[in-house]
């Protein structure tokens, strides 16, 4: 071999061996802790239903776990799949909003969510030998110890929306508070769920092995019923037929303390709700029109799984 030939030898095996280098660091478990935030018809800002993060209303604020796997199918292309479990929360008297206050709604409903996404950066993950030494050469291949991503994806949804009536918690769906399966445009609304969540992370190298990091993601159902509020009222203590109506839906007490809640209190400043009625059946409950969407703002903690020879993580 020639000077020429060994100098390129050099220069070349390095950069091969760096390259194959993350194959070996491909695998890591997560687990985060966070927050979730509900946009739906329930609960919001101080003002008309509106669309998206114009509608969060902080003191709604409630927890989410998650734990799961990563699998790095490329350099800047990953693969995770985990469980979150948490709850989602909603309630009109936090808005000042008068039609959306009187309304008096309240729901809570547990998250159990398995959730595949698909992650993209443009940047180097940094992967070395040795982090935080000072004055040591070799500490690794160039790359960032900060390491933004992009993801989406698909999610199963368990939910079950509750309400709370003289102190107890009841399950929502079984009430059937808009008259499901009584009005034969309103089909009962399924527990289980498919969502898609979509979002924006970025992890910082603590050493070789851990790492730490912030996710913030949206996920968009294909329900309006996560708060078991959709579309009109069809039962109301205030209407003059109430006790019709409530033999015809078979309402009890419980179902229609919670199909109507409403505080039948005029708004300062406004002559009426509607000719005085703001919860007569056919009035407006809820949006069907824009469909529930929840976030997660995750604190996380990755740690990278030791592999085999053939690459295979080692447990």
């Amino acid at each position: 071999m020639n000077k020429k030939a060994l100098i390129l030898c050099l220069i070349i095996l390095p950069t091969l061996v760096n390259a194959q280098r993350w194959k070996r660091q491909r695998y890591e478990w997560v687990a985060a802790l966070g927050a979730t935030q509900f946009l739906g018809d329930v609960g919001g800002r101080n003002q008309i239903g509106s669309d998206w993060f114009f509608d969060l209303d902080a003191a709604s604020t409630r927890y989410v776990a998650n734990i799961g796997f990563r699998y790095k199918i490329s350099e800047y292309v990953s693969a995770k799949t985990g469980f979150s479990f948490g709850e989602v929360y909603g309630n009109d008297k936090y808005t000042k909003e008068p039609f959306r206050n009187n309304r008096n709604i309240h729901f809570r409903s547990p998250i159990v969510e398995w959730a595949t996404q698909v992650e993209v950066s443009w940047m180097r993950e940094q992967i070395g030998s040795r982090y935080k030494i000072r004055r040591v050469r070799g500490r690794g291949r160039k790359g960032s110890r900060v390491f933004v991503y992009g993801f989406a994806g698909v999610a199963l949804l368990y939910m079950n929306p509750m309400a709370q009536y003289d102190g107890k918690w009841h399950s929502l769906r079984k009430l059937k508070t808009e008259g499901q399966d009584f009005v034969p445009s309103r089909k009962m609304y399924s527990n289980w769920q498919f969502t898609i969540p979509f979002g924006i992370g970025m992890k910082y190298a603590v050493d070789k092995k851990s790492s730490i990091g912030l996710e913030y993601g949206l996920r968009k159902t294909f329900t309006d019923y996560m708060d078991d509020v959709s579309t009109t009222y069809v039962y109301t203590r205030h209407a003059p037929n109430e006790a019709a109506l409530r033999n015809m839906l078979n309402y009890d007490d419980v179902a229609a303390g919670l199909a109507d809640p409403s505080l039948a209190r005029v708004p300062e400043g406004i002559d009426s709700f509607e000719g005085a009625c703001s919860a007569c059946p056919g009035q407006q409950r809820g949006d069907p029109t824009d469909l529930d969407s929840y976030m997660f703002l995750l604190i996380t903690y990755q740690r990278k799984i030791r592999t085999t020879r053939k690459g295979l993580p080692k447990f």
